[in-house]
């Protein structure tokens, strides 16, 4: 990760974790757990790729509030071999050309301060995310609303929340039609179910609305099995669905009729990204 998103991510951390220790002094000490999740795939040959994912979750609660604290980010890329010969089918000499690209860059971190009052609940958070090869070089968000908890209980729980966001938003790409700053509304499902003694299930479908442009529509749905190994060890396996209704614009090169380069245009980024992760987590 380049040193810039270490401080985004650094600044992030510090200022929610202040304001969450200081809160929950009034209420008794926080109880802390932490749980990094770890991927890699490698593969070699006439052609290399290289996957790396990272997630760490930092978790803290006392009888009336929790905090917690994530950063992650997936990075992928793949090297390419061109091989070419010199001199006549009886003699020659082989020269090979390798080239590597990078073909994702997602990272993440995000922090989310609750607190019971009465039967709802009252949170507030900050979040910072980048996903370059999408047209996107950082969103920057707050939101604060209520929420309740449906059911809650060792084996199951479920909770629903609805909150005010502000974001602001900065594309590689410049949309001169677009807002950099925009209000907006989140709502927020979140469900667990215990499938057996080792064996967890969980989704998350976070809903955000661009009230200033409508037509602006996110959604992040995440489910994932997750599968106790030993006390502090698990096996995790995670699918993520990224929808933009309005995406980022990406630069694309364009050709005249013949072939030639004659500039680039601007045209809109997929709607739809998705990750397969599996990982292995570690809970301390």
């Amino acid at each position: 990760m380049p040193r810039a998103l270490f401080s985004v991510v650094w600044t992030v951390a510090l200022l929610a974790f202040a304001f969450a220790h200081g809160v929950s002094g009034q209420a008794g000490p926080f109880s802390w757990e932490n749980a990094t999740e770890l991927s890699f795939v490698s593969s070699s040959g006439n052609s290399s790729s290289n996957t790396l994912g990272l997630k760490s979750s930092l978790d803290g609660s006392n009888d009336v509030s929790s905090f917690k604290l994530e950063i992650g980010g997936i990075r992928a890329s793949s090297s390419f071999t061109t091989r070419t010969a010199v001199g006549t089918t009886d003699a020659f000499v082989v020269t090979e050309e390798t080239r590597t690209e990078q073909s994702a860059a997602n990272y993440f971190a995000r922090s989310r301060y609750t607190r019971d009052i009465g039967a709802v609940f009252g949170f507030g958070g900050v979040g910072w995310e980048r996903n370059t090869f999408s047209g996107m070089n950082h969103r920057f968000s707050l939101v604060g609303g209520l929420g309740r908890t449906w059911v809650e209980s060792d084996a199951a729980r479920l909770k629903t929340d609805l909150g005010a966001t502000y974001t602001i938003q900065k594309d590689i790409e410049e949309d001169p039609t677009r807002d950099d700053g925009f209000a907006g509304l989140r709502a927020t499902i979140e469900a667990t179910r215990s499938l057996t003694a080792t064996t967890d299930l969980a989704t998350t479908l976070v809903v955000d609305e661009n009230l200033m442009e409508t037509d602006d529509l996110r959604l992040d749905w995440v489910a994932s099995i997750t599968v106790a190994l030993t006390e502090g060890l698990a096996f995790k396996t995670s699918y993520q669905v990224l929808f933009d209704d309005l995406p980022a614009l990406v630069a694309v090169p364009l050709f005249d009729g013949v072939g030639a380069p004659a500039g680039q245009v601007l045209v809109p980024s997929s709607t739809v990204d998705s990750f397969l992760t599996l990982s292995l987590v570690i809970k301390l």
